[in-house]
């Protein structure tokens, strides 16, 4: 079994920062990509932002470009989420999840990843 587990969450001001990490365990696998995904009090998770694990590829959703950073450490196997100038929207419990080789890759979509973190939760105070 391959583990995801999250950390880092936790609740801030609006204009604040934190810093999510994933840590990856268990079973070997090729890691072909890492994401980070969301869901807030009575809404769909939604894709935030990806990582392709051996490249500099990365991937965001809109509203987070230029405030969040995704970057991975390969040797600690741990992926993280720098997010700055947060604001109450970004207020959700955040997900990790991990996808492997093989087919055409859609960062932004649910079912490539196979695997997934318990969630943290963040909370943005206004």
């Amino acid at each position: 079994q391959v583990q995801l587990v999250e950390s880092g969450g936790g609740l801030v001001q609006t204009g604040g920062s934190l810093r999510l990490s994933c840590a990856k365990s268990g079973r070997v696998f090729s890691t072909y990509a890492m994401g980070w995904f969301r869901q807030a009090p009575g809404k769909e998770r939604e894709f935030v932002s990806s990582i392709i694990w051996n490249g500099t590829t990365t991937y965001y959703t809109a509203s987070v470009k230029g405030r969040f950073t995704i970057s991975r450490d390969n040797a600690r196997n741990t992926l993280y989420l720098q997010m700055s100038s947060l604001e109450p929207d970004d207020t959700a419990v955040y997900y990790c999840a991990a996808r492997g080789s093989g087919g055409t890759y859609h960062p932004t979509i649910e079912t490539e990843y196979p695997y997934w973190g318990q969630g943290t939760q963040v909370t943005v105070s206004s």
